[in-house]
């Protein structure tokens, strides 16, 4: 069967929350919006391609930090209503500069930062 991105269920904006995760390791790297052109681009080209609510404009990752995310492979949750991004990730994901946009631990009670950035 084939896929078309517009079966799938977006929100009121058009927007669907995309996880992505290392592939190899199974590490959650972050999570950010794409809409169905966005997708579109991310599966012709093989570069993962988020849409920035604040920008209102394409995000191709790493087009400015060099920090691309290389699809492995797509996958749609049960309901249909939100994306897992299988990535090979060149370099941190986070805009901090880490590997990973959940780096703060709560843990009783309290918040706790848990890596460095990258350097």
């Amino acid at each position: 069967m084939a896929f078309d991105p517009t079966s799938l269920k977006y929100d009121a904006q058009g927007l669907i929350p995309a996880i992505a995760q290392d592939h190899a390791t199974g590490e959650v790297l972050m999570m950010a919006w794409m809409n169905a052109a966005s997708l579109q681009r991310t599966l012709d080209s093989g570069i993962v391609t988020y849409w920035s609510r604040s920008r209102q404009a394409f995000w191709a990752k790493g087009e400015t930090s060099g920090h691309v995310q290389h699809l492995v492979e797509l996958r749609i949750d049960c309901d249909r209503d939100c994306l897992l991004l299988q990535v090979t990730q060149q370099g941190p994901a986070c805009h901090t500069n880490r590997r990973s946009c959940f780096y703060t631990l709560v843990e009783n009670g309290a918040e706790r930062i848990t890596s460095d950035p990258i350097c």
